[in-house]
């Protein structure tokens, strides 16, 4: 029974699954009104937030066994999916929004690299004051994340092959060529050659303590059994996207929101669960762990999104357009300095997080802050 406890939220992500699959039709959003449309996507949302808990807690379960830095690897991936599943989902059902991408992609960013990394500064550097992490780590994060914002994000704005911040084919082969070669390249430094440097290494004749290396998760059993149950809680999150698309986009067009906000809501569905175990990492003085997490998965986006969104754009004749408007642009590029200089000592503190939350705070009032 203590199984199917702990695995209820898979179990209802299923049902949920089933009921839609078989009532689906008659739970159209242009037929069931704008009330219960709103109530199902506020359903469909939690029901998809519960079972990706299920996810992350498996992955951490996996963490547990496996060590760093496989285990954070496969829970980047894990919730890197599901983002990649809803946009292609929402791309899929012919939804006109060539934006989607390129809002969830910053959106994500923006989370990440300024409201996860400065609440995971700001809470454990109010408990332990100054806390460690591996410098060359972060800083191949940063290396590798740099190309593909300014290349993916950017560069298409200022092409003049293609109209407003769509790509030509030429420079859509390049990124998912780009795209494909450097994430994989990167993986293999991570897992195989240099997978010592995403480990924290504490100083000559300092043992690290349990609770700086430890995982404390309760309930780990057996590799198989935590990769079948990440599996099995991915599943019905995977398929429940095609159903939360509907909504999504009948919920932004009902209340008048900006298109943004439709980003804005899948990475906020995705990053919650992810963002409670960095936040948590970082208050037990776990901070290479939330260092991982934060800058894995903003480099997970890039590099998985990117061809992904291309490749279905492509195959569906739906335009993609990648590159940022200009104010969102200024604050990428402020996003991506301050985590330089952030990352550029081995050693952080809340004040540094105070000013990532600072951004967030900006880029959040810039999503609302549209012409009149």
């Amino acid at each position: 029974m203590d199984v199917y406890r702990k695995e209820a939220a898979t179990l209802g992500a299923f049902v949920v699954l089933i009921f839609f699959t078989v009532f689906g039709d008659a739970l159209n959003p242009a037929q069931v009104g704008s009330t219960m449309s709103m109530l199902l996507l506020a359903g469909l949302f939690l029901v998809m937030l519960w079972a990706a808990f299920s996810v992350v807690r498996h992955a951490e379960c996996l963490a547990s066994l496996l060590g760093e830095p496989y285990g954070t690897l496969i829970l980047t991936l894990s919730v890197i999916g599901i983002e990649v599943a809803l946009i292609a989902a929402i791309m899929i059902a012919g939804a006109d929004k060539p934006t989607l991408a390129r809002d969830t992609m910053l959106s994500i960013i923006m989370i990440v690299l300024n409201g996860l990394v400065g609440l995971s500064l700001v809470f454990g550097g109010l408990r332990h004051r100054l806390q460690e992490y591996n410098l060359q780590g972060a800083s191949a994060y940063i290396a590798v994340l740099m190309p593909f914002a300014l290349l993916g994000l950017v560069l298409p704005r200022f092409t003049e092959s293609a109209p407003g911040g769509e790509l030509s084919g030429l420079m859509s082969v390049f990124l998912i060529v780009m795209s494909v070669l450097l994430y994989g390249i990167f993986l293999a430094v991570q897992t195989v050659t240099h997978s010592d440097i995403f480990t924290h290494q504490p100083a000559a004749g300092v043992a690290d303590t349990e609770e700086e290396t430890g995982h404390h998760v309760t309930g780990v059993r057996t590799v198989p059994f935590h990769a079948v149950g990440l599996l099995a809680a991915l599943l019905p999150i995977v398929l429940l996207s095609k159903k939360l698309a509907v909504y999504v986009d009948f919920g932004i067009e009902a209340l008048g929101a900006p298109l943004a906000f439709g980003g804005f809501l899948i990475a906020a569905l995705i990053l919650t669960p992810e963002a409670l175990s960095a936040i948590r990492s970082a208050r037990d003085n776990q901070l290479q762990r939330s260092v991982n997490i934060c800058l894995g998965s903003a480099l997970s986006t890039m590099g998985l999104t990117i061809p992904t969104v291309l490749i279905i754009g492509w195959s569906i004749g739906e335009p993609v357009e990648l590159g940022l408007e200009p104010t969102e642009i200024v604050l990428l590029a402020a996003t991506l300095v301050v985590s330089l200089v952030t990352f550029i000592s081995k050693r952080t503190h809340a004040l540094q997080g105070a000013v990532h939350l600072a951004l967030f705070a900006a880029y959040v009032i810039l999503i609302f802050d549209t012409a009149k």
